[in-house]
């Protein structure tokens, strides 16, 4: 098995498209799909499922998939290792984030990095926090910012980067508005709730809060970017529960400490792979946010 061929096999399976892997890898079709029977050959299995629009992977393909990336991931971390001893830091950075992640000044750290790296690729991608610890696990990502809840495996390690508490967020005429008191969840029971989809960390911190103190909680509303929640709070649509530094960002808006379960906080974190498979632009980047 040759490097190439897993190269040409992941292109194949993120493209799900023959033609279009091999113009992205500047090969022939014809080169492209003998590399994959050659693949499929030693492997004994069929990796993709062949139509006339469209490829799909078998089982075979997707456990192949794993293992490909982290092994591309680990040979890439390789050659920058090599650069990096010779006094230069050069490849592709590939970071992901939660958005208005707490302690974290992403461009700002970005554009430090690039003042310093600048042979350095940026790439960067914004997901919900269960997104990022599997494209991190992947290698599809050299490092991510994200809150703490289930990110610990093999895999991924979590570096502990800021905690702050819940805050409520509700419309200046919500009854609630009124209330000079700490909120707990089943003050909460029956309220309409604007929330994110359940990948992002905010909600997953909300959802086992509410599930440890045994309150069911009805979402009606749900987005994937923070002005839109915020827009639907400010027409009184529903109240949420967010990260305390998301208040500073829509002041008209009634802001209410909310209590959690056990001293519940919204922690975030850098996850990054086993230190034998971070990549020297993944370390450059965490000494820079540690200054």
């Amino acid at each position: 098995m040759e490097l190439r061929h897993l190269q040409h096999f992941v292109a194949v399976a993120e493209e799900r498209h023959f033609t279009r892997a091999a113009e992205r890898l500047l090969v022939s079709q014809s080169g492209l799909s003998a590399s994959i029977r050659a693949l499929e050959r030693e492997l004994r299995a069929p990796l993709f499922v062949r139509s006339t629009r469209r490829v799909t992977l078998t089982e075979a393909g997707r456990a192949l998939l794993v293992e490909a990336e982290r092994v591309l991931a680990q040979v890439r971390a390789a050659h920058e290792a090599v650069a990096a001893v010779q006094g230069v830091l050069r490849g592709t950075l590939a970071l992901g984030t939660e958005q208005c992640i707490a302690g974290v000044p992403v461009a700002g750290l970005l554009a430090a990095f690039r003042r310093r790296h600048p042979d350095v690729e940026i790439r960067l991608r914004q997901e919900g926090s269960l997104a990022l610890a599997e494209e991190v696990a992947a290698g599809r990502l050299d490092l991510a910012f994200a809150y703490r809840a289930g990110a610990e495996s093999e895999q991924v390690r979590p570096v502990p980067l800021a905690a702050e508490p819940m805050t409520l967020l509700c419309h200046p005429d919500h009854p609630l508005a009124a209330s000079d008191a700490e909120l707990s969840p089943p003050d909460l029971a029956g309220e309409v709730f604007v929330d994110f989809h359940p990948g992002w960390g905010p909600r997953r911190a909300t959802d086992a809060a509410f599930a440890a103190a045994g309150v069911r909680r009805s979402v009606a509303l749900e987005v994937n970017d923070v002005h839109s929640l915020l827009d639907l709070v400010d027409e009184n649509l529903g109240v949420a529960a967010v990260p305390a530094h998301f208040r500073h960002k829509r002041p008209s808006l009634r802001a209410l400490p909310l209590r959690g379960t056990d001293g519940e906080v919204y922690e975030t974190v850098a996850l990054l792979p086993a230190p034998e498979a971070t990549s020297p632009a993944a370390r450059a980047l965490m000494r820079l946010l540690e200054r």
